[in-house]
């Protein structure tokens, strides 16, 4: 037979508070919304069947002394309150404890009439890749709440004014008995009259409709920063929704997406691009005109650079974006392109090189020389 007692955690002179603590803490741990394992179910209704015998006196006093045998013997329901199912975690505290929902705290509401802060608004815009490098202001347009001019936010028509709730009496809320196997058990509910206002309008402002505020369509001038990346984040307080009561409005958060650049490539403060060199120049070293941030820029190439290895630019990167005076670097990496059709007297030239390097006289096409070596 189960041990009730042990079910809840709790040792057999705990008191009804203790009980009540200890169910709370075990029907977080167990009910099925909350816990995956198959015996969640099962634990969750021994968990009620527990906590209903120990918070009714009289089963309580036959459970100590003739066991769950004891209480089927007597006539009781052992079945527990959650034989023939169960609702979610806040229907089951609301109905055990009177509103004490997942999060353990009360169920009393805030004062419907108090002031109430307007929500954020989001709004993405797209930039091209140097207007993120360097900054730039840009004009938004923004759909967002505006209290009302016309009724002050009240929503009431001019020379009205709210009227409290007769059924909730400015609360918001109204008490609701349910009865439960358990007795009766009273939770707060949102008035279905006020819908959790507190207060009623008869004669709602034409402007608003009573709601106190309307959308507005808003132009703001956005400064963006120099050196702003992709997927930057840029709040603008108090430019979201108005509030409500006289509350603050909510914040405007500007996501920036940047246009990639077909040219140049992004990691933080640097910026890269290619650089296709032939050779000669490979060997010899160069100075060749490329495109930067900045406008065409002489670069220097080293004698011997080999494929692969870069050039850098200090300074003609991205702005850092806390202090734009503080700039990356323009890396330059190097392809060395190996022709594919080369001109008679290219190849005369290819050939004496040949001879110097390899310390042999050319003797033959390349085809007849590769014949001879798998020959």
């Amino acid at each position: 037979m189960s041990d009730y007692y042990e079910i809840l955690g709790v040792d057999k002179n705990a008191s009804k508070d203790e009980i009540k603590s200890a169910f709370r803490k075990m029907a977080r741990k167990w009910h099925p919304d909350v816990n995956k394992a198959p015996e969640a179910e099962a634990k969750f209704k021994e968990l009620g069947k527990a906590y209903e015998t120990l918070m009714d006196d009289e089963k309580r006093a036959t459970y100590d002394r003739f066991g769950e045998d004891g209480l089927k013997n007597a006539g009781f329901n052992t079945q527990g309150p959650f034989a023939g199912g169960f609702g979610d975690l806040d229907e089951v505290f609301n109905s055990f404890f009177g509103g004490f929902g997942f999060g353990g705290g009360s169920s009393r509401r805030a004062d419907p009439n108090a002031p109430q802060r307007g929500d954020d608004l989001r709004l993405d815009i797209e930039i091209e890749f140097e207007e993120a490098v360097f900054g730039m202001t840009k004009e938004i347009k923004i759909d967002h709440l505006e209290t009302c001019a016309s009724c002050k936010g009240t929503g009431a028509k001019e020379g009205a004014k709210p009227e409290t709730c007769k059924t909730c009496g400015g609360t918001g809320s109204i008490q609701q008995t349910t009865r439960t196997v358990l007795g009766h058990f009273t939770q707060i509910v949102t008035c279905p009259h006020c819908h959790g206002k507190g207060t009623v309008i008869s004669n709602p402002c034409p402007d608003c409709h009573g709601e106190g505020r309307k959308t507005v369509e808003k132009k703001i001038e956005l400064k963006i920063p120099a050196g702003v990346d992709n997927g930057s984040r840029m709040r603008l307080s108090h430019e979201g929704d108005a509030g409500i009561n006289g509350g603050v409005a909510g914040d405007l958060y500007v996501v920036v997406h940047v246009k990639p650049s077909l040219y140049f490539k992004r990691d933080g403060m640097n910026v890269f691009t290619k650089l296709e060199i032939s050779p000669a120049q490979a060997v010899l070293g160069d100075v060749v005109t490329i495109k930067t941030l900045d406008g065409e820029r002489n670069v220097s190439i080293p004698a011997g650079i080999q494929h692969g290895e870069s050039v850098k630019i200090r300074g003609a990167g991205v702005p850092n974006l806390s202090k734009p005076s503080m700039r990356g670097e323009h890396v330059v990496v190097i392809s060395v392109k190996i022709p594919t059709q080369i001109s008679n007297d290219e190849k005369v030239l290819y050939e004496r090189l040949y001879e110097i390097q390899a310390g042999r006289k050319v003797k033959g096409s390349v085809k007849e020389r590769i014949k001879g070596v798998f020959k």
